[in-house]
């Protein structure tokens, strides 16, 4: 996971939600765009998954936050709130590989963008 955060241009953050139950999604907003990792989400290609990064990124969307879930997973008012539910299929993953996925996710995001072949070795 580490090799992948290290190789990345763009910031990110990953947030876990503690399991404290839900209604906190809210109250953790800013004027950004929120992902929820969800089992019940679109499920995307890589190439589909960059190219709407680089859309948000385009229209100046400053921050996109990528939020797993606490052992409930997120509640129905946080999957409304939500600007896309994301699926690494419909199988539920441990937090640490799901964690894991989405930022080699990410990485390949930023090379298919760049026009890089790291997304098609």
């Amino acid at each position: 996971m580490d090799r992948y955060a290290k190789r990345m241009t763009w910031p990110f953050k990953l947030t876990e939600w503690p399991d404290t139950g839900a209604g906190k999604l809210a109250d953790a907003l800013t004027p950004v765009r929120t992902v929820l990792l969800d089992e019940r989400g679109k499920a995307m290609t890589s190439e589909d998954f960059a190219h709407l990064l680089g859309r948000w990124r385009d229209e100046g969307v400053r921050e996109t936050r990528f939020m797993l879930g606490a052992a409930d997973g997120h509640s129905d008012a946080e999957r409304a709130g939500a600007d896309l539910l994301l699926a690494f299929g419909p199988a539920t993953w441990p937090h640490m590989l799901a964690r894991a996925m989405l930022i080699e996710q990410l990485y390949r995001a930023t090379t298919i963008l760049a026009g890089h072949p790291y997304h098609r070795a």
